[in-house]
């Protein structure tokens, strides 16, 4: 064989194996399926790949990585190299984070969620409460205002939620529990199977949970303006394998987050919550909308649980920060 013919061979595949170790790939550990909820990693997914020609991608998951309550234990010990998760799962591994889950009586646009997400999620004291876990969060899920979709008999007074077993996160189960409601923990893809057989007889959920586990269903009333927060379930990157990128890659990564953001907000506030409504609507659920007076009641608890939330976490970091 020619020798320059053999030479130009070996440089070209020097160069293709050059290239194979140079492309990227991580793993993304979520759960469940696609859907409102994931509509933000889809979309930086997505970005990612156009923007590197595919030299960086994010391959995703639902469920065949990690379980959704051992997605930050695996990004620890970089099992995968991005996940999401939600902080009430395991609130002592993630106790900083907890605060954006505390009860707060204004609704606010999604838009305004995932910039006070973003905020919380870049001071100091959360960053160190993450890096314990190798952990960079990398963007909010910006969440709007939980409600209740329940198979008891319509609520006409607080005191009717006393010995009600509900599912939801500590901000909102902690006002719930003050008027005696029992909170339940139940897995997300079990959610529907335990109001069908009794386990809870109540959820709480922004409207694509909702949608998901179709409570509406099996329910009798939805709470039209519970207004006691919602969940923080960040997307979190595992530190070295971030700063382990070219900076390209690393560019593209972190440039695409509030595109991504930008886009899960106006998909959710276009598509999902219309939905949820008319599903609401066609199942013929009583729609419960709290009195100013609950609403007192109500606001008046969730001051006394963002105060015990403080009591709480002071002795470990600066809570009133």
């Amino acid at each position: 064989m020619n020798k320059n013919l053999i030479l130009a061979s070996a440089i070209t595949i020097g160069l293709l194996a050059a290239e194979a170790q140079a492309a990227t790939e991580w793993n993304v550990s979520l759960w469940g399926k696609r859907r409102a909820f994931t509509e933000n990693v889809e979309k930086l997914a997505e970005l990612v790949k156009k923007k590197t020609n595919g030299d960086f991608t994010l391959k995703i998951s639902y469920g065949g990585l990690s379980k959704s309550k051992e997605n930050l234990d695996g990004i620890s010990f970089g099992a995968f190299e991005m996940a999401q998760f939600c902080s009430f799962y395991h609130k002592d591994k993630n106790p900083t984070i907890t605060v954006t889950e505390l009860p707060f009586a204004k609704d606010v646009s999604l838009s305004r969620v995932a910039e006070i997400y973003q905020k919380v999620h870049e001071h100091p004291i959360v960053v160190k409460d993450l890096a314990r876990w190798n952990a960079t969060i990398l963007m909010p899920t910006p969440l709007p205002q939980y409600n209740i979709v329940s198979k008891t008999d319509p609520l006409k007074t607080l005191s009717d939620l006393k010995g009600v077993r509900v599912r939801g996160p500590g901000g909102i189960m902690g006002v719930l529990g003050k008027l005696g409601a029992v909170k339940t923990g139940v897995p997300f893809s079990e959610v529907r199977q335990s109001m069908d057989s009794g386990v809870i007889d109540s959820a709480t959920f922004a409207p694509h949970a909702h949608l998901a586990t179709k409570t509406y269903k099996v329910g009798k009333w939805a709470s039209t303006n519970l207004n006691l927060g919602s969940a923080n379930c960040p997307v979190v990157v595992n530190t070295e394998a971030l700063n382990s990128l070219s900076a390209s890659n690393k560019k593209a990564l972190l440039g695409s987050v509030d595109e991504a953001i930008a886009f899960y907000v106006d998909s959710y506030d276009n598509k999902t919550t219309g939905k949820y409504e008319q599903a609401v609507t066609d199942q013929g659920l009583t729609r419960v909308t709290f009195t100013s007076a609950q609403t007192a009641e109500l606001n008046k608890l969730a001051a006394s649980v963002r105060e015990d939330w403080v009591k709480k976490y002071s002795s470990k970091f600066d809570a009133k920060t």
